[in-house]
């Protein structure tokens, strides 16, 4: 009889102790955040989402060499004599077409190692921190501002002008060599 009026004491007790916490965080205004409409200002340093601003990208492949889990894939073509790339934001001339530049986020570690050896600083964090998808294909971001056909036509330009030099070097070696008539 003794233990039945314990459980009964014991039961009473936790539930006043749950409700003076309870009546306690009635009259305290609440801290929740109502998120998608209200969001946390983050600090100033975070590491969210990288961008590439390709009209500064020269091709030099740093940033993908510096990535420890390889998610940055960049392709180059030489661009041909004639053609004019413009310049980066600090002065730096172009030479090559960047016909790839895809970013895998699925396997980034948002460690911001490739931000730092970039020279003409086009590759940096942004504070976007929302970008969650239902396939994981979705996640591979392609920054070339070239159409895909226009990706074609720059490997092709380069490969037919490489063939032309290549033949009109190997017709320079062909081509008979006129020695010097030695008068008598």
């Amino acid at each position: 009889m003794k233990e039945y009026f314990n459980n009964i004491y014991t039961a009473l007790y936790t539930i006043f102790v749950g409700m003076k916490i309870t009546f306690r965080h009635l009259f305290i205004p609440a801290v929740t955040i109502q998120y998608p409409d209200v969001k946390l200002k983050l600090p100033e340093r975070e590491r969210n989402r990288l961008y590439v601003n390709m009209d500064d990208c020269i091709g030099c492949d740093q940033c993908s060499r510096a990535c420890p889990v390889s998610c940055i894939e960049i392709e180059t073509v030489k661009s041909i004599p004639g053609e004019d790339l413009g310049k980066t934001s600090n002065g730096k001339k172009k030479v090559l077409w960047v016909t790839k530049f895809n970013i895998d986020f699925a396997k980034c570690c948002y460690c911001q190692l490739c931000v730092f050896p970039c020279p003409t600083e086009c590759i940096y964090m942004t504070d976007v921190y929302e970008f969650s998808e239902y396939e994981r294909e979705n996640l591979v971001y392609d920054f070339v501002t070239l159409i895909p056909e226009e990706r074609e036509q720059k490997k092709l330009n380069y490969e037919k002008f490489m063939a032309e030099k290549a033949a009109a070097d190997s017709a320079a070696k062909q081509a008979p060599k006129e020695e010097p008539k030695k008068e008598s």
